[in-house]
């Protein structure tokens, strides 16, 4: 269970950079950024599936359309929202709504999965839900306070980067519950092999959405200047690092941490990016978190130990 823990801490770690690119390249659109994380993905997984290649030869066409699938809605959809969302109500509500994943996933998870995992007992796991909603809740209010007497048009801004980042839950919800039921099917299966399986799925879905989105720009008349922007390095730089580090080896940190831990609690472990992504977010602002900020995320952390002393209870099969 530790080993998985872990697992799942690097795994946020990774994951909360995917905070920082649309902050650092405001002038990029989400779609873009979106097809250019993937992009980059697929490029790093063609080497790293060619080292691989004797044990993707065991994935059947069922195997591949589920990574396809996987791809699509937990990498594209997700990343799509989630960055149009932080460049429309900057990054710490959508921090927040994707924080809520702990709580969204341990409760669903606990629902469809008992008979597989165990179930997790509710008395038992409310405190630590508790905790993390509070958590959420505290850091979201100070957040909301730092906004000074917004204009209409700022809080509609506001909502709709609210409701991206809601579709963005929506995503991942679905994300690691689908993809924890094919790891758990295939346990002889590598975790680093299911991650680059993902990311070579992901390559023509890229490369078919970055074709498609230079060309609604050129319908349209759009000045931006493609393939890649203004700040072609940049663009470049972080779009590879990305790629790297939070879509390959953050997918491969998590499928092992999924192979190793109850989906309940491994849901749980989401918070691990919702904390990284604050702490980028504040470094990058250059000045430290408030009071009510640093309370919110002594609950977070509260309410994750508070899960890891639980363990899963086996639920009794009635026979008819």
């Amino acid at each position: 269970m530790w080993t998985g823990i872990f697992y799942a801490l690097a795994a946020g770690l990774m994951w909360g950079l995917v905070f920082v690119s649309p902050l650092l390249l405001p002038e990029y659109p989400a779609a873009l950024q979106s097809v250019g994380r993937y992009l980059a993905f697929g490029v790093i997984a063609l080497p790293l599936g060619w080292m691989d290649r004797r044990a993707l030869r065991m994935l059947t066409r069922a195997d591949w359309l589920e990574a396809a699938k996987l791809s699509a809605v937990g990498g594209l959809l997700y990343y799509l929202c989630l960055a149009s969302a932080i460049q429309l109500a900057g990054a710490p509500l959508p921090t927040m709504i994707i924080g809520t994943l702990p709580v969204v996933i341990a409760i669903t998870a606990n629902l469809r999965d008992a008979h597989r995992d165990g179930r997790l007992p509710w008395l038992s796991l409310a405190p630590s839900l508790v905790f993390i909603a509070l958590g959420i809740a505290c850091v979201n209010r100070a957040e909301l306070a730092a906004l000074d007497q917004p204009s209409s048009a700022d809080l509609w801004r506001y909502a709709r980067g609210a409701l991206l980042a809601t579709g963005a839950v929506a995503c991942w919800t679905w994300y690691p519950l689908r993809n924890a039921d094919w790891l758990r099917c295939h346990p002889d299966r590598s975790p680093r092999t299911w991650a680059t399986a993902q990311g070579l799925a992901m390559l023509p879905l890229a490369l078919c959405g970055y074709g498609l989105l230079w060309s609604l720009m050129k319908v349209n008349g759009n000045p931006f200047a493609m393939p890649f922007g203004p700040h072609p390095w940049r663009f470049i730089g972080l779009m590879a690092a990305i790629g790297l580090f939070a879509s390959w080896l953050g997918s491969l940190c998590w499928n092992a941490a999924s192979q190793r831990l109850p989906t309940a609690l491994a849901g749980q472990l989401i918070v691990f990016e919702t904390l990284a992504a604050l702490s980028y977010a504040f470094v990058l602002r250059g000045h430290p978190p408030g009071t009510l900020t640093l309370t919110g995320v002594g609950l977070l952390v509260a309410g994750v130990a508070w899960a890891v002393r639980i363990r899963p209870r086996p639920v009794e099969l009635t026979v008819e």
